[in-house]
C-alpha cells in the first residue's frame, strides 16, 4: 500500500478534508501517472494544478523553446526563461511547487511514429496541444491503448472541454469536422487557458480517484465575454475512424 508522509498529510490537508476525497484518494494520485501533451497556456495551468494535487509522475511533453509572445499566458514560464526549453522551464518550477513528486520532460514532437510509447504507461493523458492535427492523433491514439483522453481548446476568450473515456462514449473525432481548418497564430486572453487548464486538472484528477463523474458524452463550452457556461451533447459518430470499433491494444 501507498502511504504517505507527515509532510504530504500536511500539504494536502485542505483536499483531504473533502468528504469524497480522503487519504484513499490521495494515495491513488501518488500512484498514478499523467502525461500532459504540450507545456502551453492549456499544459502549463493543468500541470501547475496537478503538481499541487501530488499526482505521483508527471510527464511533461513538448518540443518547443519559449518565446516572449508566450508569457502572457504560459504560466509555468517567465522572462528569465526565453530561450530556453518549455519542458526544462516546467520541470523547474514544478520540483521547486512539489518535491515529492517525480517530473520529466520529454523534448520531442509528438507525431505517428512515436505516440503510442510516449503514452503507453500514463493513467491519463491531458491536452495541452495547439492543433487539430495533434489532437486527433492523440486521441485515436488513447483509443487504442484505452487511455483516458481530457482535452481542452481555447480561442480568445472562448474555451471547450470535454472528457474521452475509450468504449464509454463519444471521442474527439466524433464532433471535429473532418478536415478543420487550422489557425496558425490564433488570439487568445492569457486567463482563458488557464481557466480551461484548470479545469482539465479537475477532470483528470477525478479520473484518477474516482471522486465525482467525469465529462463523457458532453462538451462543455466557456464564453469569457458573457462569462458564462454551457455544455452541449456530442453523440458518438457511427463509423468514427477513431472510436467506431471498441479499444484495443496497441
Amino acid at each position: 500500500m501507498v502511504k504517505l508522509s507527515r509532510r504530504e498529510l500536511e500539504r494536502y490537508d485542505r483536499q483531504l478534508r473533502i468528504g469524497s476525497f480522503g487519504v484513499k484518494a490521495q494515495r491513488k494520485l501518488k500512484k498514478a501517472r499523467v502525461v500532459v501533451a504540450g507545456v502551453g497556456g492549456l499544459g502549463c495551468s493543468a500541470a501547475l494544478y496537478l503538481a499541487a494535487a501530488g499526482v505521483g509522475k508527471l510527464t511533461l511533453i513538448d518540443r518547443e523553446k519559449v518565446e516572449l509572445s508566450n508569457l502572457n499566458r504560459q504560466i509555468l514560464h517567465w522572462t528569465k526563461d526565453v530561450g530556453r526549453y518549455k519542458v526544462d522551464s516546467a520541470l523547474e518550477k514544478l520540483s521547486q511547487l512539489n518535491p515529492d513528486i517525480e517530473v520529466e520532460g520529454l523534448k520531442t514532437e509528438i507525431n505517428g511514429r512515436n505516440v503510442f510509447s510516449l503514452i503507453e504507461n500514463a493513467d491519463v493523458v491531458v491536452d495541452g496541444m495547439d492543433s487539430f492535427k495533434a489532437r486527433l492523433l492523440l486521441n485515436r491514439a488513447c483509443i487504442r491503448l484505452g487511455k483516458p483522453f481530457v482535452h481542452a481548446a481555447v480561442y480568445g476568450l472562448m474555451g471547450e472541454l470535454m472528457t474521452v473515456l475509450p468504449g464509454k462514449g463519444p471521442c474527439y473525432q466524433c464532433y471535429v469536422t473532418p478536415k478543420p481548418r487550422e489557425v496558425k497564430t490564433p488570439p487568445v486572453l492569457g486567463a482563458t487557458p488557464g481557466v480551461m487548464g484548470c479545469l482539465e486538472a479537475v477532470e483528470a484528477l477525478k479520473l484518477i480517484t474516482g471522486v465525482g463523474s467525469p465529462l463523457v458524452g458532453e462538451l462543455l463550452i466557456f464564453d469569457g465575454l458573457q462569462m458564462s457556461f454551457r455544455t452541449v451533447k456530442i453523440v458518438r459518430l457511427k463509423g468514427c475512424p477513431a472510436c467506431g470499433k471498441p479499444a484495443e491494444g496497441k
